[in-house]
């Protein structure tokens, strides 16, 4: 009979004084079909004070083996059904009983065959049926004994495992903690001064000798190449535990190029050493050595900045993880701290040149002033000596010139920021455009008594480019090297082809270039002689309009100089122009336009002058009125409307700067009269930015022009009214002359 098992869990099992599962006791399953003989072994296992259960069948056993842990299992080996030797079997075969020790119970102790079958299947002992009482307690009480000493090796093995875990963790938070207090502090030391100097000795201190016992920092330049070294390491002096040294060279070439390597990588790497063995240390300067050495990128916004270098000169430190987290978040907070240092330093020099420029602006601008200003008081006092006027004329017009290239070149370097200069990339004769750039540079030559050699080639050769702006860019570096050059020095220019390329060299025997000023020298503003003196003249912007003309030509420039008094050498490589690109130009029908027969002259025609400045107003007047024009001036914009009404003139000459009404709305106002359609009118102002010429052109001006006017330029613009009418029926009007037009 089998009894259920629900009832005989409720029927035969007793109360328990303990939960299923306690630490002190264990869980025996007894199997037997007879309810009687389970109740005889409960009785006698009862006194074990264990916990007991039992199951009527193999089937039944089995399901409990699944669902709990036994520390033995009394298995009746004779039941219908499933024997005892079947369900031993099964119960060895699953993972999780495989190791439960089972004794079998049965009759047929004496049947050896049956036995060894019994011991074969798992069974580790034999109880003869009916049992012995004190035999079956006494082989019972071994194993349950057995087990709970197991269960208390396992639960104290957990207790240590769980001790150890906790206190790794403990330690870990602990290292966090000091790792997140370290960096918070980092943050704020490294954040409490933008000066590059100061912030170099902060990140070495903050590396020696909590991280390290030699700390050296590689900043590089723009390009990459390091350039400078700051080294740190600690020191047996209480009052100076922090020694720092600045270095232009590390000396060891196994170190420098690991420093060059990790810099290019962006990759930390480690060095480490025998520590115990001094001969295998790595040599620092100074006469410090250490055995380990870690280097570290300095990245930031995408740039590499350089390379923090840590050495251990203790043989009993390490650099273990959690030194090398803190020290990759260091590189990153210090790489912060340095590129805001750099940008601060950058703005302060850029803010120191831009000062320097606008006293360099002063000088440059007073210097034709003051002979112009003689002149004057000279044409005063001599009207009678012919001699002295024509020299006066002459000071004045050539002191003008120098004006004028100012104000030229400070419009150039607007116009490039703006990328407003357009460029006619054509065929440019190698020869022709050196030629060009000689002839302009050759008064500041021939005024330095310097000797000049050139060296171009034999063969044509040509270059893809714009021949204006190569011949300025050839004539700036020439003037430069004039300028740059003691009296009586030498000077060359050379031209050659080298592959794809047309590479001009311009070499002097000059005061040279400081190597500190080599990478910045194209700079705007940047001058090497910045004394008082500044015998050398100039804005400092020559060069960035160098560099910046070649670039849009696709060129490249350079210069290399061995230090002050050795001289320097620019290069200036464009793209040469192949044969293919020659022809074509050279074809009639590739040839661009050219105009043919000056402008008509302006005479007989007449002319408004408006202008709030009386001189410019009254100068302008006469110049037209030399070239036959019948001129009238008025000096405000409501006067030039009125005027307009009255005269009906051919061209009005309009400044835009005008009180009250500016010069945009009297040409507003005249453009919206009829009868002033066929009115020439042309902006004469000292505004001369693209959105200025924009504006003139969208209320109705023909013309834009720059003061100061070059009266050969205004005579054609007025002239060509009379060409256009005269060749309106029969073709198209000659073209504006060449001047500073829009």
């Amino acid at each position: 009979m089998v009894v259920p098992v629900k009832e005989r869990l409720v029927d035969e099992e007793p109360a328990m004084t303990m939960t299923e599962g306690a630490a002190d006791r264990a869980s025996i399953l007894i199997v037997d079909d007879r309810p009687d003989k389970l109740l005889v072994y409960r009785t006698l296992l009862d006194e074990l004070g264990q916990n007991l259960y039992t199951a009527s069948s193999g089937d039944d056993a089995l399901r409990q083996v699944l669902e709990r842990e036994f520390a033995l299992i009394l298995l009746d080996v004779n039941m219908p059904g499933m024997d005892g030797l079947e369900t031993a079997a099964l119960i060895r075969s699953r993972r999780k009983s495989a190791h439960t020790p089972i004794i079998l119970i049965t009759a047929d102790y004496g049947d050896e065959l049956r036995m060894s079958k019994a011991y074969s299947l798992g069974a580790v002992d034999y109880i003869a049926s009916p049992v012995v009482p004190e035999i079956l307690r006494a082989k019972v009480n071994v194993f349950v004994e057995l087990y709970l000493l197991a269960e208390q090796a396992k639960r104290q093995a957990q207790e240590r495992i769980a001790l150890v875990e906790e206190k790794a963790a403990r330690e870990a938070a602990e290292r966090a903690s000091r790792r997140l207090a370290y960096l918070a502090e980092a943050s704020g030391v490294l954040a409490s001064s933008l000066d590059l100097e100061a912030t170099l000795h902060e990140l070495s201190r903050l590396v020696v000798p909590r991280l390290a016992d030699v700390a050296v920092l590689s900043l590089g330049d723009a390009e990459g190449q390091v350039e400078r070294h700051e080294m740190a390491w600690s020191s047996n002096d209480a009052e100076h535990p922090l020694l720092t040294a600045s270095l232009l060279e590390l000396g060891d070439p196994l170190l420098e190029d690991a420093v060059r390597r990790v810099g290019e990588s962006g990759k930390p790497e480690t060095m480490e050493r025998d520590a115990t063995d001094p001969a295998s240390r790595m040599a620092l300067p100074r006469g410090l050595s250490v055995h380990a050495l870690m280097l570290v990128p300095l990245l930031v916004r995408g740039r590499k900045l350089g390379v923090l270098s840590l050495g251990l000169d203790d043989a009993a430190r390490r650099f273990d993880a959690d030194t090398v987290a803190m020290v990759a978040d260091l590189a990153s907070r210090g790489a912060t701290a340095l590129d805001n240092a750099l940008l601060f330093r950058k703005i302060q020099d850029e803010d120191q040149r831009k000062n320097e420029f606008l006293a360099m602006l002063a000088h440059e601008l007073r210097n034709p002033l003051a002979p112009i200003s003689n002149a004057v008081h000279i044409l005063r006092v001599s009207e009678g000596d012919a001699t002295k006027v024509a020299w006066a004329r002459e000071l004045i017009g050539r002191q003008l010139k120098q004006l004028v290239r100012l104000v030229d070149d400070l419009l150039d370097v607007s116009r490039i920021t703006r990328g407003k200069i357009e460029l006619k990339i054509e065929t440019v004769d190698v020869s022709q455009v050196a030629a060009a750039a000689i002839e302009t540079s050759r008064p500041n030559i021939d005024a330095q008594r310097h000797t000049l050699s050139l060296q171009l080639p034999v063969e044509p050769l040509a270059l893809r480019g714009d021949f204006t702006r190569v011949a300025q860019v050839l004539s700036n570096v020439v003037n430069n090297a004039a300028k740059y050059t003691p009296k009586g020095g030498r000077i060359s220019l050379s031209a050659v082809r080298e592959g794809d390329e047309v590479v001009f060299r311009i070499r002097d025997s000059g005061v040279g270039i400081p190597r500190e000023f080599l990478a910045s020298i194209f700079d705007p503003f940047t001058q090497v002689d910045r004394t008082l003196a500044r015998s050398h003249g100039g804005l400092g912007i020559g060069l960035t309009l160098v560099r910046t003309l070649v670039e849009m030509q696709h060129g490249r420039v350079a210069v290399r100089s061995e230090g002050r008094n050795r001289g320097s050498e620019f290069t200036v490589a464009l793209p040469v122009a192949h044969q293919a690109e020659t022809q074509a130009e050279a074809d009639p029908m590739h040839a661009p336009a050219v105009a043919s027969g000056d402008s008509a002259s302006p005479a007989g025609l007449r002319v408004l002058v408006v202008d709030d400045n009386r001189d410019v107003a009254d100068s302008t007047a006469s110049i037209m009125r030399m070239n036959g024009c019948d001129v009238h001036v008025v000096y405000d914009g409501r006067s030039a409307i009125e005027s307009v009404r009255t005269l009906r003139p051919d061209a009005v000459l309009l400044d835009i700067g005008l009180p009250a009404i500016d010069g945009y709305l009297v040409a507003e106002h005249i453009r919206a009269q009829p009868e002033n359609g066929a009115t020439m009118i042309v902006a004469v102002s000292g505004y001369g930015q693209e959105q200025d010429r924009l504006r003139s052109k969208s209320v109705g001006f023909d013309y834009h022009v720059v003061k100061p006017i070059d009266p050969a330029v205004l005579a054609g613009l007025v002239g060509s009214l009379r060409h256009s009418r005269d060749t309106a029926r029969t073709g198209p009007p000659a073209p504006v002359p060449p001047g500073n037009t829009g």
